[in-house]
């Protein structure tokens, strides 16, 4: 079992390498550093205050259920944090490109990539087209944790996960 969670780390630690080895790139470098903060408080909270506020009828409950399931999946990822304590990889890998300022918390799951899933999910799940624009988003939010230096490709993956079935449960409950 311990080889294979080694065999595993030394995995991920060769996806984490290749990812962030494009951190010098100035037009990824500008992408990543802004959609990043798709999956921040300012605009996660923002957008789903906005949504609450400017709509009305199904994307007004929309809404409400993403803004439920944000605020419910912030629970188990502070309490994973403080049970696996895994520190983020510019700490741990050498020649890990990273901004000034890094988080210093622990990195598994990943906030952001969770805190995203988790708005997100229940739009798709009302009109599944809108998968075709908040997929690539979410998407695109784990990843630039990645290439930022500041999450395991796993972390993101728990994140995803995470915010995915809070986000739907979330759902269930106002649509149910």
């Amino acid at each position: 079992m311990t080889r294979l969670l080694l065999s595993f780390y030394q995995f991920e630690c060769q996806i984490f390498k290749k990812v962030n080895s494009h951190f010098d790139k100035k037009i990824l470098n500008l992408f990543f550093r802004t959609v990043t903060h798709a999956g921040g408080a300012m605009f996660t909270i923002g957008s789903t205050v906005l949504f609450i506020l400017l709509t009305s009828n199904s994307m007004k409950i929309t809404a409400i259920s993403s803004a439920f399931a944000l605020a419910i999946s912030h629970l188990p990822v502070q309490m994973i944090k403080k049970f696996f304590p895994r520190k983020r990889p510019y700490l741990t890998l050498e020649k890990t490109k990273v901004q000034l300022n890094p988080l210093q918390d622990h990195s598994f799951p990943s906030g952001h990539t969770t805190a995203i899933f988790s708005i997100i999910i229940p739009y798709v799940l009302l009109h599944p087209y809108l998968s075709l624009i908040l997929f690539p988003l979410g998407f695109c939010v784990g990843l630039s944790r990645i290439y930022l230096g500041l999450h395991y490709p796993s972390d993101c993956i728990a994140g995803f996960l995470l915010g995915t079935g809070v986000g739907t449960l979330s759902f269930l409950i106002f649509f149910s």
